[in-house]
């Protein structure tokens, strides 16, 4: 049976994400689902984007859009950049995208345009950040919420386990789906190294973009590979810590 793996943020570290696939070894007919967060921090942003198209033509690929894609897929179409993007990590995507021709940017700006701001399958929900609606993310009266939003992580985790599902005052929007799969805040903020699994949700952000490692799971299994620390591939960066 072909697998599905989900893998959190990489932001620019495409060596870790080469070892990764490396160490998964997928089958041709696995697939993969990234949760956005593609850009902004290593040096590789513009890089990685190249090497996720071409992957998409070997598997499939279901790419989630990210805040950070949606900063650089503004400043491609054209924007000022925003202070706070250049401040945490755009920077770096800049600079990897001044390597590209004009046309290789227009290619790389379509793709951004067709990331997703969620995805829904078989009572899994996959998305970036989270939603604040109780009817789901498709009522999100702002698309930014997809990608920006830590409410429902922070619902996640303060969760009463003894709380029943059939409580009154369980919480909806965790009843839409039986499985939740998100990035967007690392589990590194937690002392944890590995993705982290409350409730229904399951947090994949394990912190590349710090000194942490490139996550993926077989969300049928939950079996879970990780690269070496990012920091390690990229020794005379910083990523974006301090």
């Amino acid at each position: 049976m072909p697998a599905t793996y989900v893998i959190g943020d990489i932001h620019g570290a495409l060596k870790a994400l080469k070892q990764l696939l490396e160490r998964i070894g997928p089958e041709k007919d696995d697939r993969f689902v990234f949760l956005g967060d593609y850009v902004d921090g290593w040096s590789e942003s513009a890089e990685l984007i190249q090497f996720l198209m071409e992957l998409s033509a070997q598997y499939t690929c279901i790419f989630i859009k990210g805040n950070h894609d949606a900063w650089c897929e503004m400043w491609l179409a054209g924007e000022q950049p925003v202070a706070s993007w250049l401040q945490h990590g755009g920077r770096a995507t800049v600079a990897s995208y001044n390597k590209l021709s004009e046309k290789d940017k227009l290619h790389h700006l379509a793709f951004f345009n067709r990331m997703l701001n969620f995805y829904e399958e078989n009572d899994r929900l996959f998305i970036h950040a989270g939603y604040a609606s109780m009817h789901g993310p498709a009522y999100e009266r702002f698309e930014g919420m997809c990608y920006w939003d830590r409410t429902l992580w922070e619902l996640a985790l303060s969760m009463d386990k003894k709380l029943k599902k059939d409580a009154v005052n369980y919480p909806k929007r965790l009843l839409l789906y039986d499985e939740i799969y998100i990035g967007h805040t690392p589990t590194l903020n937690y002392d944890e190294e590995m993705p982290m699994h409350r409730v229904n949700v399951y947090n994949v952000d394990t912190g590349a973009a710090f000194t942490g490692r490139l996550s993926a799971m077989n969300i049928d299994t939950k079996e879970v590979w990780q690269s070496d620390p990012a920091y390690l591939l990229y020794p005379t960066e910083k990523g974006r810590n301090p």
